[in-house]
């Protein structure tokens, strides 16, 4: 890929969904929101409407798939959720594997001197923008 855009990355759990955008060069992911997940119908058009309003041209979504490389029951439902927002999304829906996301977040939160244990919503938040740029790396042209 020569030129990438603008993307949203997202980490799904149970309670809350974790939410980080590209810059616009497609070249670095940072925290942007959390959203609570109680109702999967207005959780999925706020996606949308996120995916909209930022004009991304993908969504990237953190799968987790165990270390024994199966789906268990929360890459299960992770799974469900990527089906279900290809249904309204405005654009492609992209899994990538978000292993040691939330651990790593939680690492650059304590290395910037804060508590994760303080502010769930942000590790989440962050732990999207580890899975996005993890994946914006990856696909990263070379020199």
């Amino acid at each position: 890929m020569t030129s990438m855009k603008r993307m949203l990355g997202l980490d799904v759990g149970a309670r809350r969904t974790g939410v980080a955008l590209s810059d616009p060069t497609g070249a670095l992911a940072s925290p942007l929101t959390t959203l609570a997940r109680r109702d999967d119908a207005q959780g999925l058009e706020a996606i949308a409407a996120l995916a909209r309003e930022h004009a991304v041209e993908a969504i990237v979504v953190g799968l987790p798939v165990s270390l024994d490389g199966r789906l268990h029951a929360q890459g299960q439902d992770v799974a469900a959720f990527i089906e279900r927002l290809r249904g309204v999304s405005p654009v492609p829906v992209a899994e990538w594997s978000e292993q040691f996301s939330t651990a790593e977040a939680e690492r650059l939160l304590r290395q910037a001197g804060r508590k994760p244990s303080r502010d769930r919503g942000r590790v989440d938040a962050v732990a999207a923008a580890v899975i996005l740029q993890d994946y914006l790396d990856a696909h990263r042209s070379p020199p």
